[in-house]
Formats: C-alpha cells, sequence, structure tokens
C-alpha cells in the first residue's frame, strides 16, 4: 500500500464529525512534520473545545518502513486503549503518515463502553480520511530522484507546461539569472529523453539526490 497524505504541505486540515449514542466525535486531520507540530495541533483542539473532556490523538510521522518512523497514541483520560490505539490503527489501515488525527469528544449522556468506544474513535478518523479522498486532498507520498534543468526566462514557461503535459512531476521554479525547474522523477532515462525532445537538445537535467514528494493521483 502506498503512503498518503493531505495535499498542501504542513498545516493541511480536514475535519469531520459523528455522533453516537448523542456523544458528538469531532475530529480533526492535520499533516504535521515533526512531534512538536502534532502536539501543538492537540493542543489547538483543546483551546478551541475546552468544555470537552476528552482530546484523543494519534499520530504517524515518516514513510512507512524506516526505521526512524514515529507513531503515537493518546486516550486522554479514555479507558486504556480505546482511543489512541484503534485511531493510530484506522491511519495505518489507510496508509496515511505524515498526519495527526485529534478526536474531540462531547459526552452524551450514554455511556459507550469499552468496545463503543474503540469503535467510535476510529469511526471518527476513518469518517476525516473519508471526507479528505471526497475533496481530493489526499496525496501519495514517494521517494523520487529529484533534478534541477536550468532554462531562459523565455522558455520556461513554454517548456514547463510540455513537461507536465508528458506526465513530468515539476516541483516548482527558482527564478534568478536563470529559471531553474525542480523536477522528481523515477525514471532518469525517461526524463532526459523528454526534455530532450522539448528543448531540442538544448538543456539537460542535472541530478540533486533523493527526496519524498507528493504526488497527485
Amino acid at each position: 500500500m502506498a503512503d498518503l497524505t493531505l495535499h498542501g504541505g504542513a498545516g493541511s486540515r480536514v475535519d469531520a464529525e459523528i455522533d453516537v449514542k448523542h456523544s458528538r466525535f469531532l475530529c480533526r486531520l492535520v499533516r504535521t512534520e515533526s512531534e512538536d507540530d502534532a502536539h501543538a495541533v492537540v493542543e489547538d483542539a483543546r483551546k478551541e473545545h475546552y468544555k470537552a473532556r476528552h482530546h484523543c490523538s494519534a499520530f504517524v510521522l515518516g514513510p512507512t518502513g524506516v526505521p526512524d518512523q514515529v507513531r503515537r497514541g493518546n486516550d486522554d483520560g479514555e479507558p486504556s486503549g480505546t482511543a489512541g490505539r484503534p485511531m493510530l490503527e484506522a491511519l495505518d489501515g489507510r496508509g496515511f503518515v505524515d498526519c495527526v488525527a485529534v478526536v474531540t469528544r462531547y459526552f452524551g449522556g450514554t455511556l459507550l463502553g469499552a468496545g463503543g468506544l474503540v469503535r467510535a474513535y476510529s469511526e471518527a478518523v476513518l469518517t476525516t480520511i473519508d471526507q479528505a479522498q471526497q475533496l481530493g486532498l489526499v496525496v501519495e507520498r514517494e521517494r523520487r530522484e529529484l533534478f534541477t534543468l536550468a532554462l531562459s526566462h523565455a522558455d520556461a514557461g513554454r517548456i514547463e507546461a510540455e513537461l507536465r503535459q508528458r506526465g513530468v512531476l515539476v516541483l516548482g521554479t527558482d527564478y534568478g539569472r536563470e529559471a531553474v525547474l525542480r523536477i522528481a522523477d523515477d525514471d532518469a532515462e525517461r526524463l532526459a529523453a523528454i526534455v530532450a525532445g522539448v528543448t531540442a537538445g538544448g538543456a539537460t537535467v542535472e541530478s540533486l539526490g533523493h527526496e519524498w514528494v507528493d504526488v497527485k493521483r
């Protein structure tokens, strides 16, 4: 399964709410880059919904399979294992990384029991992920080789458009003495051939190494 996250970089956010026996479960899913950022999102929820007793959370930082991936879940006063863990499993089950999910619960007067809490906290996260997907706000995270392509300012716009039409992922352009396109690709030979074609052999790409990038599907 491919790693997924929210489109738009750090701070991108999607919200959803479910009702279970009159208890409200408000979930915010926010893209984050560090543990400090994730904890700040939890504190924001706590301040915004200061009357709620529970602000449970789970986050996954870093790509799947790497040894330094960070995974945390917090029950925030709910019975052990009924909130943070099912929320984390919901993120895992959908392949979400570099995100924190915070579920704020307003008690509705009816006890849900351990099983009911597990289902409710999991459903809150899954509903929010579904909302993000319906809005087209989900991207894949892929490790790709990075390249630069130096062009004249006069040619940069046209060549960038032609590259995008051919499926090349252009991350952006830096403007200085020349316009330098930043490109991410997984096939250096194919990219070199495309660049040679659209520039009539007048420019070549230079490799900068590898990086994890967002890929819209």
